[in-house]
């Protein structure tokens, strides 16, 4: 009987790993097809960002950086009088983004608003004006607001830091208890450790799909639509939480042993095998998978994700029990094991965070000009200091001293989970910020690199615009009007730019017009720095006059 019963449960439990292997691979033959592509930020437009048009374009074009997807009635063109100038649905093909508009919408400042969804599963959203003929008052957009609630955006990060924290209280028990428990102590405490953790992960992994429905769509916590979840659950984003999902219910029917007693090698390395598959769901589901090397990318960030949990999951058995519960004989012979997984997870975790920021910063000058490079170097800092604390506790091993003293060896690694659990928080931050990579990209609303603005004189405005504002080659447009906002027809244009800081005196922009109130000029700025752009403008025989402008070039 008991025989029978031995083998039923060996039986059972391989039927239900190849039941959760069966829900892994349907989900991801579900998952659509789509080439790697980065955090999407919107590069250019057509008209451009600010411009000013002689006449109404037939078509909007968005150009982002990436493959973006879209959302339902979230793009918009808003006219002068308010009413919508965007004639049925905006066509995508990769990274553009085409939107019909009506010619005939009139003169005066024109408002794109959008909200789509980059490869990553992030939402990018933005709005910028362009006017035809002369600017007016920019119109406002009546529609639904394609932003987010605040609160969902926090509660993503926060569900994220519960899968963080699921995962290494899942992951060091397991561990733990397979390879380094002494038989003589009891198992109940570590074991609902770990299935507290599964449970976690578990709760965040649907709690991200729900979110994920407001957090891409827009909207608050509460607005999760039939609709919504099927275009999230139809994404790899979701694909790669139903793997994540039925990975979890096969390794828990693997795990029910692994905590109760001592099992066999085999059944460790089919739990092995499911862990690691379940690691590579949280970068395929992320920034990486989007990564201009998505291969290299995903396999380091899962590795970063199991060493953290390796590292922090034993840290936690160690402070919680084993320093607590084991005599000083069992802790001389776990400690100094301990500390070898210890020193190669954290090794592991130094080779792959920086080949991920090598990935995802690019350049130094992202460390500081960036949201996401500051996050990644105060992680660095606090890693820095966590390592030290580290060190401290393996000398103690090396000394070994570590038994002996189990309380300063229980302060040190308390102290680790402390620090550790901040550094939780910005990963889980990090995930849900813009790679440094690609946030210097955006130019919705104006941007560096494109330099705009409006200057007045006592018989005319002129709207200035110089792309890309850097040292180099840049080409400048001038549009005169009238007090009352009509095209302004110019006798003669003259313009010259000087860097008095740098003492260079006034070069000429050679103009060229291309209509009566438009002329436009290319001009090579050798510095950085604030340029002074002078410009004279003569609308008669008799009448001129000179405005000017400070440009910032980078």
């Amino acid at each position: 009987m008991t025989g029978m019963s031995v083998a039923n449960r060996r039986w059972f439990t391989r039927l239900t790993v190849a039941a959760g292997l069966l829900v892994a691979v349907v989900a991801l033959l579900i998952a659509p097809a789509g080439p790697a592509r980065a955090h999407a930020v919107l590069v250019s437009s057509s008209p451009v960002a600010s411009a000013v048009v002689p006449s109404g374009p037939a078509e909007v074009v968005l150009t982002f950086s990436e493959s973006v997807r879209k959302v339902p009635g979230k793009i918009r063109v808003i006219a002068p009088d308010g009413s919508r100038a965007d004639r049925g649905e905006p066509s995508f093909s990769g990274g553009v983004v085409t939107i019909q508009v009506d010619p005939a919408g009139g003169r005066g400042t024109y408002l794109v608003s959008y909200r789509v969804i980059s490869a990553d599963s992030h939402p990018v959203s933005g709005a910028f004006t362009y006017s035809v003929g002369a600017p007016s008052t920019p119109p406002v957009d009546s529609g639904d607001d394609s932003r987010a609630d605040p609160v969902v955006g926090n509660a993503v990060k926060v569900a994220k830091y519960v899968g963080y924290v699921g995962l290494l209280l899942l992951v060091g028990p397991a561990m733990v208890l397979a390879v380094l428990w002494p038989r003589r102590l009891p198992r109940r405490g570590p074991a609902r450790l770990a299935w507290a953790g599964l449970g976690l992960v578990a709760l965040a992994t649907v709690a991200n799909v729900l979110l994920q429905v407001p957090y891409t769509a827009g909207g608050g916590v509460f607005d999760v639509t039939g609709e919504g979840l099927s275009a999230v659950l139809g994404s790899t984003f979701g694909a790669a939480h139903l793997v994540r999902l039925g990975l979890l219910a096969a390794a828990a029917f693997l795990l029910r042993p692994v905590l109760a007693g001592p099992v066999g090698r085999a059944d460790l390395v089919i739990l092995g095998i499911l862990g690691t598959a379940a690691l590579l769901t949280w970068p395929l589901a992320g920034h990486p998978a989007a990564s201009p090397a998505p291969a290299v990318s995903v396999v380091v960030d899962a590795v970063h994700l199991g060493s953290m949990a390796v590292w922090l999951g034993g840290l936690v058995m160690l402070a919680g029990f084993l320093l607590r519960r084991a005599d000083e004989r069992e802790l001389d012979a776990i400690l100094p094991i301990w500390s070898r997984w210890a020193a190669l997870a954290v090794s592991a975790l130094l080779l792959a965070g920086t080949v991920q920021a090598l990935i995802e910063v690019a350049t130094p000058a992202a460390l500081v000009d960036t949201t996401y490079g500051r996050l990644l170097l105060g992680k660095i800092g606090l890693f820095v200091l966590v390592i030290a604390v580290a060190a401290y506790s393996r000398q103690l091993v090396r000394r070994r001293t570590a038994a002996g003293r189990p309380t300063s060896m229980r302060r040190a690694v308390w102290a680790e989970l402390a620090i550790t659990a901040v550094v939780l928080g910005l990963t889980a931050t990090l995930v849900q910020t813009t790679p440094a990579r690609t946030a210097g990209s955006d130019v919705a609303g104006g941007s560096p690199g494109y330099f705009s603005t409006t200057l007045t004189s006592p018989i005319y405005s002129l709207q200035v615009e110089l792309d890309p504002a850097e040292r180099g080659n840049n080409t400048v447009h001038f549009y005169a009007y009238t007090k009352d906002n009509r095209p302004q027809p110019v006798v003669e244009w003259r313009a010259t730019a000087a860097l008095p800081s740098a003492g260079i005196e006034p070069i000429e922009v050679p103009l060229l017009p291309l209509t009566d109130n438009h002329a436009t000029g290319e001009i090579n700025l050798p510095a950085a720095g604030e340029w002074q752009l002078r410009v004279t403008v003569r609308t008669s025989d008799i009448d001129q006059a000179t405005v000017t402008a400070t440009v910032p070039i980078r």
